[in-house]
């Protein structure tokens, strides 16, 4: 037969037995593009770099046999037109009602043979009613030809083994993540077949101590006959005197878990005898056996607390509305997400962004524009990936109702079939934490922080004119006073949130509290069960009150006195964003240093008026501060003055750092508390730390006048292009010297924070649209958003600030469950056409009784006047 016959054989052709002999000599012109995966190639078999269709979808995945990266059926074509790569893998899971027998019962079916794709599985693949089988074919294009696999003897040697390495390739993910221990758990050989005593031991819910010392925390309960004792030998640094291990070789008793660390899904189980953190898949029945009921366990940090198990005042109850029949929400918008792991913080910050029109008109209304100039690898373009997640969201195509039929069969049958419904948001986060030492793990993360590290990235990205976190910008006026001369210092800074501090000593059930608490410790101390929860009430009014009032300012020097003085510092906005992020300043320390939650419930309003936060200037008869710096601690006998610009960093004792970063604070922000205290030593330090960390550059590199840390102006910003961060000149000449235009340089590098190797990498991962070329650079170096309240015209290199009422209504607030950022879950509550959403991972359901009282980040909407 001829190969022309064969190309035109239509998009359904397969190759048949009368013309295998023409496989290898139909391959032939395509061998050079077929690869063999090499180690560090990413092979994306399990979801679409455009969509999240897999090979679970209707239409398949296609694997690029050149790049690897996979394609659902809309957009593998744009991939063959963009890189002429003809050779695809075709992918697909098929899912079948299983066949029953004559006694009704399923007929039984070998299929493990049949499952050979490394999936995540959105149903259960042992289900008794659904068996499942996974197809592999090649696809040539743009004729479509298809060739199923395997097919050992037609097909040439080298497709044959790309073709088994693509279908054995791993997870991508587990390349990117090593840091993701958590991943890397094995089943404990134990697990299975553990003896427990039945010695009558019954754990209480509080009040745990170490048995042979007085520790109570970093306690470990033996799975085998229920002795809590303390640890020392694991992982997490918590300091204990080995008893645990000590018990283990003295009795041999394998397995342990550690209070504290129990939820619903699962505990921290570490093995002795493999001296390893490992996996029980029989933890809730080891648990039950000395009382423990996983389902009613929260997590928490140091064992002194019990989990908070009354159903009507428990904030796990309350904020997830348990125990109310919440109709499930489908359609555009009502999209759930999976969550990954520890990642429901990702999923409420994105759920709250895709609900404000701006977002959805830069990414899923730029979407054709974003994808057809994406770069040739768009799972590590961030703007594909931004609108790829809310196309996801907001199309409905992944939150469509179950069939009539199927709940009445649902109903009959009192069981749900497995549902496909809701995208994992694996791809997104794998770029988008890339490099970052929390965000890349799969513990749990502070919501704040992500969302701050969002817009750092959006940022960073925007294409063109349109960038959506303008809507969240607004400039801050610090006043600044000394207190001696009163003489007073006038400030501007970018933010994006309203940082609302809790005023406990405004609580309005005090008598309450007291006797509560009076209450829980006597409880803890006779080890029985705690009261019931009594949680305070603060008002709105007194945050507020407590936001407007000045803060005292730690080491301030007065250039007035050109001496270190008392001095105290007052915010207020100097413009309204269009929306106003508040975040509620929850999360603390407590004397032990361990991080905690308030534990409150605040009356936030529908209504925010904040018109009387207004900045106002510099005010008649105020006199300024001198615009003197402070003088420079410089080392003691410098050999040549001229290097001292260029130091790296002055004295820092680095034992001192060194103690602070190992309590888990950032390194740069050990160095600036050490430094600002004088080598005073940690215990000084910790105490600066404590009083900064709230501060938006807290992280940030130390920058001292003089030094090659603060060589550029506005560097203290990352990734953004503060007011004052113009890109040294010599920079820019070395980057336009490699032939790129002036206008990309200075984007690049104030993407970069003006970091020449990163700019370089910032600008190859950044090509330019062809009609960008055609633009004037001073023209794409000014973005022109054509609005009236538009503020620092007289400075295009800086950020755009919208200016408005202060007037908001509240549309969506983020709550978080659990005792610190460390730990716990997080859920998302929108407005969506008139009526409260509650999105609660893939769950997405309508909302009875949105709990406003007990948000942590709250987003509100400007109202016009």
């Amino acid at each position: 037969m001829e190969r022309a016959a064969l190309l035109g054989s239509g998009r359904e052709a397969a190759v048949g037995p009368e013309i295998a002999g023409d496989v290898g000599e139909l391959l032939v012109p395509y061998m050079p593009t077929v690869r063999v995966p090499k180690t560090g190639d990413r092979v994306y078999k399990a979801e679409c770099a455009f969509s999240y269709d897999s090979p679970d979808s209707e239409g398949g995945l296609y694997v690029c046999m050149n790049t690897f990266l996979g394609f659902g059926r809309e957009h593998v074509e744009r991939h063959y037109r963009k890189t002429g790569q003809c050779v695809y893998m075709h992918l697909k899971r098929h899912v079948r009602e299983k066949v029953t027998g004559a006694s009704g019962g399923a007929l039984p079916k070998r299929r493990n043979t049949k499952l050979f794709l490394d999936l995540e599985c959105n149903g259960d693949i042992n289900n008794d009613d659904y068996e499942y089988e996974d197809e592999a074919k090649l696809v040539i294009f743009p004729d479509h030809y298809e060739i199923p696999l395997p097919n050992i003897e037609e097909l040439p040697a080298l497709v044959t083994i790309a073709c088994d390495a693509v279908l054995s390739a791993k997870s991508p993910y587990r390349k990117q993540d090593p840091d993701s221990w958590e991943e890397e758990l094995q089943v404990s050989k134990h697990a299975n077949i553990l003896v427990q005593m039945d010695n009558g031991v019954r754990i209480p819910p509080s009040g745990w101590k170490c048995s042979k010392c007085d520790l109570r925390e970093n306690l470990w309960l033996n799975l085998t006959d229920g002795s809590i004792l303390c640890g020392k030998w694991f992982f997490d640094g918590s300091g204990g005197n080995g008893h645990a291990l000590e018990h283990y070789k003295e009795m041999g008793y394998p397995l342990a878990v550690k209070l504290g660390t129990i939820t619903p899904d699962g505990a921290d189980v570490y093995s002795f005898d493999e001296e390893e953190a490992v996996l029980d898949p029989h933890i809730a029945k080891h648990l039950a056996h000395f009382g423990i009921d996983m389902l009613q366990m929260h997590v928490i940090e140091n064992g002194l607390r019990d989990n908070d198990i009354k159903p009507r005042v428990s904030e796990w109850e309350v904020i997830q509305e348990s125990g109310m029949k919440l109709k499930p929400m489908f359609g555009p918008g009502y999209t759930g997400m999976k969550n990954l792991g520890n990642s429901c913080y990702i999923n409420s910050v994105l759920q709250a962004l895709f609900n404000i029109p701006e977002f959805q008109r830069a990414y899923v209304g730029n979407l054709p524009r974003i994808f057809d100039y994406s770069p040739l690898d768009p799972t590590q373009d961030f703007n594909t990936q931004m609108a790829k997640l809310g196309h996801g969201l907001l199309s409905g195509q992944y939150s469509k109702p179950p069939m009539k039929a199927e709940i009445i069969e649902q109903v009959i049958k009192e069981e749900l079939k497995p549902q496909h419904n809701g995208i994992s948001p694996r791809m997104f986060k794998a770029l988008v934490s890339k490099g970052h030492p929390e965000f890349s793990s799969n513990r749990q993360q502070d919501a704040h922080e992500f969302f701050l590290h969002l817009i750092n990235l959006i940022e960073r990205n925007h294409i063109g004119s349109e960038n959506p976190s303008d809507v969240f910008r607004f400039l801050v006026e610090e006043r600044t006073q000394c207190c001696q001369s009163r003489k007073v210092r006038y400030t501007e800074r970018v933010d994006y949130l309203m940082q609302l501090p809790v005023a406990m000593e405004a609580a309005s059930n005090k008598d309450e509290l007291i006797a509560y608490e009076l209450k829980r410790r006597e409880a803890e101390a006779a080890r029985r069960p705690p009261p019931e929860l009594v949680r305070a009430r603060i008002p709105f009014s007194a945050c507020l009150q407590a936001f407007s009032e000045p803060d005292n300012v730690e080491d301030f020097w007065s250039s007035a006195l050109q001496a270190k003085s008392a001095g105290v510092k007052t915010s207020r906005f100097a413009s309204f964003p269009e929306y106003l992020v508040v975040q509620i300043k929850k999360f603390t320390f407590g004397l032990d240093w361990i991080p905690k939650k308030l534990d409150v419930s605040i009356d936030m309003p529908d209504l925010l008026d904040i018109n009387h936060l207004r900045a106002t200037g510099l005010q008649p008869g105020e006199e300024e501060l001198p615009d003197i710096s402070p003088p420079i601690i410089i080392p003691e006998d410098p050999k040549d003055g001229t290097k001292n610009h260029f130091m790296e960093s002055p004295d820092i004792d680095e034992s001192s750092v060194m103690q602070l970063a190992e309590m888990g604070f950032p390194l740069e922000a050990c160095r600036k508390a050490v430094y600002y205290t004088g080598n005073m030593g940690a215990e000084v330090a910790f105490n600066w730390i404590i009083a900064h960390m709230e501060e938006p550059d807290f992280a940030e590199p130390l920058l001292i006048p003089g030094y090659a840390g603060a060589a550029f102006p506005g560097a203290d910003k990352p990734g953004f292009a503060g007011l004052d961060n113009q890109p040294p000149e010599e920079m820019v000449a070395i980057i336009a010297s490699m032939g790129f235009q002036r206008n990309i340089a200075l984007r690049a590098l104030r993407a970069t924070n003006n970091n020449l190797e990163h700019a370089l990498d910032w600008i190859f991962s950044h090509p330019e649209p062809e009609e960008a070329n055609e633009t004037s650079s001073e023209a794409m170096d000014i973005e022109n958003h054509v609005n009236a309240n538009l503020l620092a015209e007289s400075d295009p290199e800086g950020p755009k600030i919208k200016d408005g009422s202060g007037r908001y209504e509240l549309f969506g607030f983020i709550s978080h469950m659990g005792t610190s950022t460390m730990s716990g879950h997080y859920v998302c509550h929108l407005k969506k056409e008139g009526r409260w959403v509650i999105h609660n991972d893939l769950k997405v359901c309508a909302s009875e009784r949105p709990p406003r009282e007990l948000g942590y980040i709250y987003f509100y909407r400007r109202i016009s006047s």
